[in-house]
Order: C-alpha cells, then sequence, then structure tokens
C-alpha cells in the first residue's frame, strides 16, 4: 500500500515564520503530528502548521517518515548546507539546531518519579485539590523544556534561562509565571532539598483592573427573567450572600441556619470556614425552592441526584438570562458577587465587616470596591459646576 503525502513548506502566520504541514485527511498522521505540543491549526490556512523558530525537522521526520513520504521541494531553509533533492526518503542534513522555543520534550524516568514525588508531598500538606494541579503542571512544563537535563544540574540560571526563553517568548500571562515560579521554589526547596533563588527572575507586575459591577436595576432584571425557580435560587444566593461559584455548588442542606439567618460556608479559598448572613428574602426564595424541588443532600443537585449541580450549566442558565434582558455586558457569574460587594459599601455597610463575609484575606483586596462604589465617586465635584 503507497504511503500517503506529507508537503512541508515556508510560509509567515501572524507575522511569524513557521513550516506549514499539508496532508490529506488521515488519522495515523494527524495523531503523529499530535505528538508535538508546538503543533497549531490555522483556518486562515487551512492546515496545520509548527512555528519555524522551533526547528522541528528532524521531529518532524521521525515522527512521521513511517506512515508518509515527506515532500520537502518547497522547503528552502538558509542553514542547510545541502542542496535540497527530491529524494522523499532522506532529510537533509542540518547544521544548526536551536532551543526550541514552543516544543517541550518528554518527561525523563527520574523527572516523572520526583513530579510524583512533588504531588505526593502537596497532598500530604493538603493543598487545595485545584493547587495541587495548578503546581504539578506547571512544574512539569519547566521539566519538560529540561528533559534532557539531569534535575540535579538545573540551578538558578536553568530558572532564569527558562523564564527568558520560553515563558516571555512565547508571550504567556504573567499569572502563569508566577505559577511555574513558585511551584519550581517549592519543589527544589521540599523535594530536592535545594534552594533556588526566585528573586533573581523579574516577577510581573500584575495589571490592577477594576471589578465589574452591575446596577441595582441590572441584577433585578436578570433575576426576574428567570422562570425557573431552581435557577433563580442560584443566582439569587450568589449575589444576596456574595458567593463564588464553587462556594454555592458545594452547599449542602445543614449549610443553612434559617433561625439564625445564617449561611456557613465550609473550607472554601484558603481553606477556610465564614459564615454569611442570609436575608429574610432570601430564605423565602430558598423555602420555595425547597417545596419545589426537594434537594436530599446538595442544595442544589445536577441531573443525577447524587451528584452537584454542574458549574458550565450554572454558566449557560446566567447566560441565557442576560440574553433575555438584551444586555450588552459580558457578564459573568462574578460579577453578582463584586456587585453584592459594592451595593454593600454604598449602603453603608463598614469594610471590615465586607472583608469577613466575602472571606478575603487582605482588606488590600476589599479596598478595590472603594473604586468604583457610585456613593464615594458621587461624592466628587467637578471644579466645572463652579466656573
Amino acid at each position: 500500500m503507497q504511503k500517503p503525502n506529507v508537503v512541508l513548506s515556508k510560509g509567515v502566520h501572524r507575522q511569524n515564520e513557521i513550516i506549514k504541514i499539508v496532508f490529506a485527511k488521515n488519522d495515523l498522521i494527524l495523531i503523529k503530528l499530535k505528538e508535538m505540543d508546538c503543533l497549531r491549526w490555522s483556518k486562515t490556512l487551512a492546515s496545520w502548521y509548527v512555528p519555524l523558530s522551533a526547528c522541528p525537522y528532524t521531529r518532524l521526520y521521525t515522527l512521521l517518515k513511517d506512515v508518509a513520504y515527506i515532500d520537502y521541494k518547497q522547503f528552502l531553509v538558509s542553514d542547510i548546507t545541502n542542496p535540497l533533492n527530491n529524494d522523499k526518503t532522506k532529510l537533509p542534513e542540518i547544521v544548526s539546531i536551536k532551543k526550541p522555543v514552543n516544543c517541550l520534550g518528554e518527561l525523563n524516568d527520574e523527572q516523572k518519579i520526583k513530579l510524583n514525588i512533588f504531588k505526593k508531598w502537596l497532598v500530604s500538606k493538603r493543598y487545595a485539590a485545584s493547587t495541587i494541579e495548578t503546581y504539578t503542571d506547571a512544574l512539569k512544563t519547566f521539566l519538560r523544556y529540561y528533559n534532557n537535563t539531569p534535575i540535579e544540574e538545573l540551578n538558578n540560571q536553568s530558572l532564569i534561562d527558562f523564564n527568558n526563553d520560553y515563558i516571555i517568548k512565547n508571550k504567556f500571562s504573567a499569572s502563569f509565571q508566577n505559577q511555574v515560579v513558585n511551584a519550581i521554589k517549592l519543589f527544589f526547596s521540599r523535594v530536592e532539598d535545594k534552594k533556588l533563588q526566585p528573586e533573581l527572575i523579574h516577577r510581573p507586575k500584575r495589571p490592577k483592573l477594576l471589578p465589574n459591577v452591575l446596577s441595582k436595576e441590572e441584577v433585578k432584571q436578570i433575576l426576574n427573567a428567570l422562570s425557573n425557580i431552581k435557577h433563580k435560587a442560584m443566582l439569587g444566593l450568589i449575589y444576596s450572600c456574595g458567593l463564588r461559584r464553587s462556594e454555592l455548588l458545594n452547599l449542602k442542606l445543614n449549610n443553612i441556619d434559617s433561625k439564625r439567618h445564617l449561611l456557613i460556608i465550609k473550607q472554601s479559598k484558603g481553606r477556610k470556614d465564614r459564615i454569611v448572613p442570609l436575608s429574610e428574602k432570601t430564605i423565602e426564595l430558598l423555602r420555595t425552592y425547597f417545596e419545589a424541588y426537594k434537594p436530599k443532600e446538595w442544595l442544589f443537585e445536577g441531573q443525577d441526584r447524587s451528584q452537584r449541580y454542574d458549574e458550565s450549566s450554572l454558566a449557560a442558565v446566567l447566560k441565557q438570562a442576560v440574553e433575555k434582558c438584551r444586555i450588552s455586558k459580558p457578564i459573568t457569574l462574578h460579577w453578582l458577587r463584586h456587585s453584592y460587594a459594592t451595593h454593600l459599601l454604598e449602603n453603608g455597610t463598614d469594610l471590615r465587616y465586607i472583608q469577613e463575609i466575602l472571606g478575603h484575606s487582605r482588606s488590600t483586596t476589599t479596598e478595590i470596591y472603594t473604586h468604583v462604589s457610585n456613593l464615594s465617586i458621587q461624592k466628587v465635584i467637578s471644579p466645572f459646576d463652579s466656573l
């Protein structure tokens, strides 16, 4: 059976040089290509491609030589000394191969063992599941970048080079950069008993963004657009108590103390318990919901009543309500939490109480709401009025 052709050609996409990979639809070829983390699909080019800066010539050849004929007649590269020929089974000798910028290698056996040890250490220290996943993924990226370097040889310069040549060149976010640095610092100090100096890397400044806030009229409009009492109870509780999405979905029946008008939130962000005041109107809304749905364990159950309500379904509920209201803002569930805090401040609630209700560890986090409160802004008198 004749092997299918794969045509490689040099091109430009989004102002970056690329290697364009063209072939007739073939699942086996695609499976092989997807072993490269730097593989991308372009709707504009209608083809797969890899960044030329990653120099994956030999990698491409190794992956595809057994399943396809590689046609590289159109592929001309300045650092190849031998002229290209029509031989479809040999790849020209490459004089220089730069360190890949976008591609990462596979973990070696030592790295897999150490990564597993690190994960077990995080579990034993009772880190949150989301933190464990974030830190292990960040460390895995770093180790894959240095998959040909023994772990004991990695040092401060390795961390600096990784930051400059991988994170910054690929324009990854500041939060990703901080996550990687934190994970690496923890790994070397706790697993390797070796201190690196992350301070040598310039930590990116986080952008200072104002929270997105809805008016009370907009919140009322969104809640009134919901005909399903369960949906109204979920979004109403997020707003009336300033809850995070995960906090709402993790609520159980015993978290509600209707006699004391309190909502008890267990082991939320930072593994903290806290109590939040429940208004009489919110309690009445929940009672109506109880009578209609009669939940057994989770306050808001999914289609499978033994499971909690699905996160994506909750986001869809809000999206549908916003569309009904014809509000053009890109509203998310967290906007309701921000709106709750801002409206509390505008009602005269002390910042210290708001901090406790929201579960903020630092008062500076809560103080951001003073910048979006209409109450404080409206007190500012423009000098234009006195002209």
